[in-house]
């Protein structure tokens, strides 16, 4: 079930659409975070990795800023999402996400996705 180029498009089954898929997440979450960011993952039944953003307004006020945050976020996930696998990902987004550049943003993310598979293992294993 796993696409032969899962790195060209963010399908809908790679999303967590309903309120019920983010409500098992944040029952029994891991997590991970840093300054701006906080990421919430849980073991799925499926193979493949799954991602929900929440990007509040009152956080990050620009609409420029918040669809610039999603897309980076996304980009990240799409690369990852193969070491990911098995995984219902939520990532919260704070106040001063707005103002980290790009590369940073980036670098920083995948030490969360680094972290979080580690502790997701860890969690499974005992």
């Amino acid at each position: 079930m796993v696409p032969e180029k899962p790195f060209r498009r963010f399908s809908r089954q790679y999303r967590l659409l309903n309120p019920s898929e983010f409500k098992y997440v944040f029952d029994q979450p891991v997590k991970a975070g840093n300054t701006y960011l906080t990421v919430l993952a849980r073991p799925n039944e499926k193979e493949i990795a799954r991602l929900g953003l929440a990007v509040p307004k009152r956080q990050i006020k620009n609409a420029v800023m918040r669809n610039r945050i999603k897309r980076l976020i996304r980009e990240s996930f799409r690369y990852n999402q193969t070491r990911l696998a098995g995984l219902d990902i939520v990532v919260l987004v704070r106040a001063g996400a707005s103002r980290v550049a790009n590369p940073t943003f980036l670098q920083d993310l995948d030490k969360l996705w680094d972290r979080l598979k580690k502790q997701c293992e860890k969690s499974l294993s005992t």
